[in-house]
């Protein structure tokens, strides 16, 4: 390695991208395009980063698989920044395997913890708790350490487990301000302040109160029934019952639970369930069919008893009843938490991530997008989807699979 590369390198390890592309940045041969690629990612050019390091890759051919698997990592980093999704498994499985093998144990667990990042995003938490957990950080730099960290911290977020995500981030901070890169230590401030702001709204008995995610962790906990708006399903200490694919008997649930201990009338539940305002007879006996469903279903949490008017939620066990609302409420909620992350999303990456089509998944950006809510950049496949991002409050129990209860 020459003087000029170890300089280069010594500055991205800092975090200084732009003194790096000042060593490096008139040479083509592989060793420099692989950190003009790593510095054009740490400045945001992304497809820039990703077409040198495939040149670098190209470069370094068979004969040189160390150098190529490195190249491997980082482009699957940035892939991930760009939130190109697919495919990325495989192609980190096998460099992971081959810098194992050749003795560069820092690369293969960043490689592991790339895949980690992905199956985050993607909500896939049990698997990504098992792919950590293969994670040995013992002996690694600074920054690989920080970065694991925040990946055991969001775990643990999402997971609900706020004291668990504490500790975590003590640790990422540590190791972040001995690594001595500025952004990287701003990301785990930034990431830590999640627990300090409101994730969600507490309705009971017609008073809002927000919640913060520790709040919300001791609320599950209690002894109350909880309609929860966050995941669409209701909880009742280790009782949970989803109803997210069933939107019809949640609307029946979420309207009983917000009008307890009272009734609720049947043209109010045809309004809500159905979304008509001239209900005919046809919705009254729909109304009675979807009743009698949700009785069957929420019959371990509770009853549901027809009154003079309408109907009413008897929770059992002299539990009282709570609905947990989340801070953007509305059928676009999950994807708009997606995009408040800053960076720009596929139609294809959104639908992987909530488990729908992409079809779905379109149309609800071109209503999101009427309605002044997101932007879209590029065209065609180069399409990508950005929001402003939601400051006032943590995203967390809106993000797919954000509570994994069974």
């Amino acid at each position: 390695m020459d003087s000029l590369i170890a300089a280069a390198a010594r500055a991205l390890a800092a975090g200084d991208a732009l003194s790096a592309l000042k060593h490096v940045a008139l040479r083509d041969d592989p060793p420099a395009l692989a950190l003009r690629g790593v510095a054009m990612a740490q400045l945001g050019e992304h497809l820039r980063a990703r077409e040198l390091l495939r040149r670098a890759a190209r470069g370094f051919g068979t004969h040189e698989e160390l150098a190529r698997a490195r190249c491997v990592v980082a482009e699957a980093e940035v892939a991930l920044a760009m939130r190109d999704l697919s495919g990325l498994p495989r192609t980190l499985a096998a460099a992971s395997a081959t810098l194992e093998a050749r003795a560069d144990h820092a690369n293969a667990q960043y490689a592991r913890l790339i895949g980690v990042r992905r199956l985050l995003l993607l909500g896939r938490l049990q698997e990504a708790e098992s792919a950590l957990a293969r994670c040995d950080t013992s002996g690694l730099p600074p920054s690989l350490q920080a970065a694991a960290g925040l990946a055991a911290a969001e775990l643990a977020l999402r997971s609900l487990r706020t004291l668990p995500a504490e500790a975590q981030f003590s640790r990422a901070q540590e190791a972040a301000e001995r690594a001595r890169v500025p952004a990287l230590l701003a990301e785990v401030i930034e990431a830590r302040a999640a627990l300090d702001r409101p994730a969600a709204r507490r309705l009971q008995r017609g008073l809002e109160e927000p919640l913060r995610l520790g709040e919300v962790e001791a609320l599950l906990a209690s002894n109350a029934l909880v309609v929860d708006a966050c995941r669409r399903g209701l909880h009742a200490g280790v009782t949970w019952q989803p109803l997210a694919r069933r939107p019809v008997l949640f609307a029946l649930a979420r309207a009983l639970a917000e009008a307890w201990p009272g009734d609720v009338d049947r043209h109010t539940l045809i309004a809500r369930a159905f979304r008509t305002r001239r209900p005919d007879e046809s919705h009254r006996a729909r109304l009675r069919v979807e009743i009698g469903r949700l009785r069957a279903l929420a019959a371990p949490l509770a009853r549901i008893e027809a009154s003079e008017h309408g109907f009413v939620l008897t929770p059992r066990a002299r539990r009282s009843v709570v609905v947990l609302v989340p801070p953007v409420d509305g059928d676009q909620a999950s994807l708009l938490a997606l995009l408040a992350d800053g960076a720009a999303w596929s139609t294809s990456a959104l639908a992987l991530a909530l488990g729908a089509s992409q079809r779905t998944i379109q149309r609800a950006l071109v209503e999101l997008e009427v309605a002044g809510r997101v932007r879209s950049i590029g065209r065609a496949r180069m399409q990508r989807w950005l929001a402003a991002p939601l400051t006032d409050f943590t995203t967390i129990l809106l993000l797919p699979t954000a509570l994994p209860l069974a």
